[in-house]
């Protein structure tokens, strides 16, 4: 059966994200006015340059730490995502080595550590330590779903870490045929952890310079408009927004992902479903969705729409086309149809970082005091706070478990130049979109979706 988008409802479309409707767009601070020196320059106020500010200087308050944005704290990925603070890694476990299992428990001991700085900086963004259910609704995804439960097994993540169990126990997703459990996940709110996070980095006397673009990238140099920082690092924090520095429009591919979020669901839809607490809800389709229960009842639902962009453009303001909006209200209304009477309040989208191998990395060169941390592929929200704490550690010249972590140091190929890049990720996604409609009626993974993962390397 179709089923079409109230349109009637008049949601927002995008005015960066629902995430800020509530309080309001932040009113951006100051620019940058003239040269400056610094000990480190950070370059983006998303999670990971906030992250790094704050580490560093509760590390050494003597620092001279600044960090320059474009529009305001939070504006990009940090401020649009679906509040999953995860402990999944970015990319294949393989990829990472030997230390693949120490990252794991890393990114596991992330989420406590938000917790804990959300407690100690009295950063009030919904925070509930709820965990989260992956939904199987076909015999493939089931196929898939026991599949990765076992693949874990085998290298170190134990039952209270990850297990199979009955989705009737649990949220009750229509169709569902089996599911998976993990407590290692919290609900947020993405944009008041960010305006949290940029008071606590200004209250330890960080000065962030907002609506002051960085044009340039130079070892030791960060080049605005409007001035140039000078500093003995200058660290890349900048994620889906890279391919706008010169040179580097093909090491991270700009990804768009999407999502909408319903009115106010009333106490009886909750029932209904089965949804009472506050985890977290995903899927093993291959174009795949994530949801949460926000804090005011609504369900936030996303999934990819419009997923490159020709020629690595980004789309800052988050405009959503209408036949994404849609596809996904198809989709959020497949697994809980008692939502169709509701209607959408907000729709818009975020652009993430993606890097050839779909795997995260973490780097400061000390000759040239250079240094970055990103590609998180959708996982950025607990990984930029493990990214940022092993800034500091590299930063600061520190040998710590944090510096020996896999993904520290890791140089992955760039992207292939126009077309092919946008030829290559639109077949992909085309590739999995067929896919799931074939594993409709199919007990194995559709041989069209191997083909993608290999044509892509994802």
């Amino acid at each position: 059966m179709s089923v079409r988008v109230p349109l009637s409802s008049g949601y927002v479309n995008g005015d960066v994200s629902f995430w800020y409707r509530s309080a309001g767009l932040p009113a951006p601070g100051p620019r940058l006015d003239g040269d400056l020196q610094a000990d480190v320059a950070v370059v983006g106020a998303g999670y990971t340059g906030l992250w790094t500010a704050y580490y560093l200087k509760r590390a050494r308050p003597s620092l001279s730490v600044v960090v320059l944005e474009q529009e305001f704290a939070g504006f990009g990925a940090s401020g649009r995502n679906g509040g999953w603070l995860t402990g999944d890694l970015a990319g294949s476990h393989e990829r990472y080595g030997a230390g693949a299992r120490r990252l794991q428990r890393e990114m596991y001991a992330s989420i406590d550590e938000v917790i804990a700085v959300c407690e100690r900086e009295s950063i009030d963004c919904d925070l509930v330590k709820g965990g989260v259910l992956n939904v199987a609704r076909t015999p493939a995804q089931a196929a898939r779903l026991r599949e990765s439960v076992s693949s874990a097994r085998s290298w170190g993540i134990e039952e209270a870490d990850l297990r199979l169990v009955d989705p009737a126990d649990h949220v009750r997703v229509a169709g569902a045929l089996e599911a998976s459990w993990s407590p290692h996940c919290a609900r947020i709110q993405p944009a008041k952890l960010a305006q949290g996070l940029a008071r606590a980095v200004r209250d330890l006397g960080v000065p962030i310079y907002e609506r002051t673009p960085v044009t340039e990238i130079a070892p030791h140099r960060a080049v605005t408009p409007y001035g140039t920082v000078t500093a003995g690092h200058v660290i890349r924090a900048t994620e889906g927004f890279t391919a706008r520095l010169p040179h580097l429009r093909r090491q991270w591919l700009p990804m768009n992902s999407s999502m909408i979020v319903t009115e106010p669901l009333p106490a009886a839809f909750w029932d209904e479903v089965g949804w009472q607490g506050a985890e977290l809800l995903g899927d093993m389709a291959h174009y795949y969705m994530y949801a949460q229960r926000t804090a005011d009842d609504r369900i936030a639902f996303g999934g990819r729409g419009r997923p490159y962009l020709y020629g690595s453009r980004v789309d800052a303001r988050g405009h959503t086309h209408e036949w994404t909006v849609e596809a996904l209200w198809r989709l959020l209304t497949e697994f809980f149809p008692a939502a169709r009477s509701s209607s959408i309040a907000h729709a818009w989208s975020g652009v993430l970082g993606v890097p050839r191998d779909w795997c995260s990395a973490v780097h400061v060169d000390r000759a040239t005091g250079l240094g970055w941390a990103g590609g998180y592929t959708g996982h950025g929200v607990t990984t930029t706070n493990l990214a940022g704490r092993t800034l500091r550690d590299l930063i600061l010249g520190e040998e710590t478990e944090l510096t020996s972590l896999p993904w520290v140091g890791r140089r992955v190929r760039s992207w292939e130049p126009e077309p092919l890049r946008w030829l290559g990720v639109h077949t992909m996604y085309r590739l999995y979109r067929a896919a799931d409609h074939r594993e409709r009626t199919m007990p194995r993974t559709s041989v069209l979706a191997r083909f993608a993962d290999l044509i892509t390397g994802h």
